[in-house]
């Protein structure tokens, strides 16, 4: 079973020469507006507008998996994605049919959603600009931390998930975001997450904010005895604009 999903579906460290904290009231309110501006540039982005190619690998309790794919918005809808590897192979007719098909299926499920791609991530769900506060600031970035409650994950995961972001402030855009557990949690029955982080990296592409990183790490067990141990990372490249 790959535990990614349903976690994903729910729902994003580094170090800087760090500054003396102030939160004060009118500090406080700087930052979460520059954060909510930083938000609405990232939903204005036309993703559905970019032709891209995203290289997948997981690992998960020692079963390795990884591909290519392209996606490329000009094309018929039954030709925009391509699978160009699968497992270091190129796939074979089968293999290309059966990826074409189920991104086709992927795609109906996004267009009663009335969404327009698959890796939008629902900031506004995931940073709770109530809760952030500052943390640290240099000459390039400032970095902000914020309470973390994904209502997919259940009522077991409020307060134990933290998150922190980097924000750019030449480019004015989020440049990553953290997510990670500070107790075990169970977001399903039966599973016991003792470790968990996510992470999400952005690129800014002529103030088109658009993915450019996702990375997860997850331990624990499942159903008592099986054993959770995964880490997939989902890489964005080759950015094209293609309006339609």
């Amino acid at each position: 079973m790959t535990y990614k999903y349903w976690l994903l579906l729910a729902c994003f460290t580094w170090t800087i020469n760090a500054q003396a904290s102030d939160n004060s009231p009118n500090k406080a309110a700087s930052h979460k507006e520059i954060i909510n501006l930083a938000i609405t540039k990232f939903e204005k982005t036309k993703k559905e507008n970019w032709a891209y190619q995203v290289t997948r690998f997981e690992n998960e309790e020692g079963d390795i998996t990884s591909s290519i794919e392209k996606y490329n918005p000009a094309e018929a809808i039954e030709n925009q994605w391509i699978l160009v590897r699968s497992n270091g192979k190129v796939p074979s007719e089968k293999q290309a049919n059966k990826f074409a098909k189920k991104k086709l299926e992927q795609r109906q499920k996004l267009n009663n959603k009335n969404k327009t791609t698959d890796f939008s991530v629902p900031l506004r769900e995931i940073v709770d600009l109530e809760s952030l506060t500052f943390s640290t600031e240099n000459t390039s970035h400032i970095k902000m931390n914020f309470d973390v409650y994904l209502k997919k994950l259940g009522e077991d995961s409020k307060g134990k998930l933290k998150g922190s972001l980097s924000y750019n402030k030449q480019l004015a855009f989020i440049e990553d975001i953290t997510i990670v557990n500070n107790s075990a949690l169970s977001p399903m029955f039966s599973a016991n997450i003792t470790d968990f982080k996510l992470t999400f990296t952005f690129t800014n592409i002529n103030d088109n904010i658009l993915p450019q990183q996702q990375d997860m790490e997850m331990k624990g067990t499942f159903a008592f005895f099986t054993e959770i141990n995964e880490v997939s990372t989902d890489s964005y490249s080759g950015y094209t604009y293609k309006p339609f």
